[in-house]
């Protein structure tokens, strides 16, 4: 017996009485057609069994995909649980679902120096964080557009945020206290991993490969504006931005001498922040009276918690979707630096 032909957009399209342009644009570009025709195009094609447009013969007949690849510098597990990378990501998908778009996540942690395959099939790239390896982006279609976000890859569009003169803005506030000890806990700072006090033995990396280098230029502003030798401030560097990896380093610190311990702490990420907030209260440090605390990023934890978190509120879900609008083409590429809000909390009012 044969089988039943399969049905086509040409003939969905002949059915409905729409053009087969109207029937892509359900499937494909939802924002083209109105949501009552969208709606009726796609519940007439579940009864007849239509799937919508064939994926694989666009791809060839197009030369594209519509599939957009997000290249993360951590593993998925961590950038879907990070705050800051799934608001990213928000973002991002939020511009390629209107435009019919499709999401490949991958992590540049699969491979120490390739991308993975699965990879050639993207229309675009966007890079998100410090990659493992720089030699990784060699292997991308070189004629596919990417764009990088809180880093830079010459030649290439990029997305940032203020970070420098937002870390001196909120290190210009908590200065104004006049503490006795600061210090600063970076994130990923050192050329080689430490989770620890940074000593002269460190290399720090550059600001073009780390956005916390701009941050560390932005408190050591503040810092010489105040008069305090950025040299003699302390440091210490957190290499994975979880409460994990962050409380060993942190009670270090807050296990130190009374006559030693800081008394202000600027950290680079909220998480960072938050951690130190909680392990100081379970030592019964008072916050801000015995420790003034500061962060960066605006998280939503930060400022449900008491007390409020003093921090850098970033739009982590307009960074994504700049990167996207860039990468399909709806805004020129080019290097766009967003701007961010200085929340003062009770941690450091």
């Amino acid at each position: 017996m044969t089988p039943p032909r399969r049905i086509t957009l040409k003939d969905l399209a002949a059915q409905l009485g729409v053009s087969t342009a109207t029937v892509s644009n359900a499937f494909n570009r939802p924002d083209q057609l109105s949501p009552k025709l969208r709606e009726h195009i796609l519940h007439e094609a579940r009864l007849r069994g239509y799937q919508g447009p064939d994926a694989k013969a666009r791809s060839l007949r197009t030369g594209r995909s519509q599939i957009v690849a997000v290249i993360l510098a951590e593993s998925l597990t961590y950038s879907l649980n990070d705050a800051v990378a799934s608001e990213l990501l928000s973002g991002i998908a939020e511009v390629l679902d209107a435009q019919g778009h499709t999401l490949l996540l991958l992590s540049g942690r699969q491979s120490p120096a390739r991308v993975p395959g699965s990879a050639s099939i993207a229309d675009g790239f966007i890079v998100y964080g410090l990659m493992p390896s720089l030699a990784m982006l060699a292997d991308l279609p070189a004629q596919r557009p990417l764009v990088a976000v809180d880093f830079d890859v010459e030649g290439q569009a990029s997305v940032h945020v203020d970070n420098e003169p937002a870390a001196y803005a909120i290190a210009r506030h908590a200065l104004g206290t006049s503490p006795k000890r600061p210090a600063v806990i970076n994130l990923r700072l050192t050329e080689q991993p430490c989770n620890g006090r940074i000593g002269p033995e460190h290399a720090l990396l550059s600001a073009d490969r780390t956005i916390t280098r701009a941050r560390l230029d932005g408190f050591q502003r503040a810092f010489a504006e105040h008069g305090i030798e950025p040299d003699d401030v302390p440091m210490w560097n957190i290499e994975e931005n979880t409460h994990e990896v962050c409380a060993p380093v942190i009670e270090e610190i807050l296990d130190l001498p009374d006559d030693e311990r800081p008394d202000l702490l600027l950290c680079m990420s909220d998480r960072i922040a938050l951690t130190a907030l909680t392990l100081a209260e379970a030592r019964g440090l008072r916050v801000p009276d015995d420790l003034r605390i500061t962060g960066f990023d605006g998280i939503a934890e930060g400022q449900y918690r008491a007390p409020r978190l003093t921090t850098v509120r970033q739009d982590s879900v307009e960074k994504g979707r700049v990167a996207a609008r860039m990468i399909l083409g709806l805004e020129p590429p080019s290097s766009r630096l967003l701007g961010t809000e200085l929340v003062i909390g009770e941690t450091c009012p």
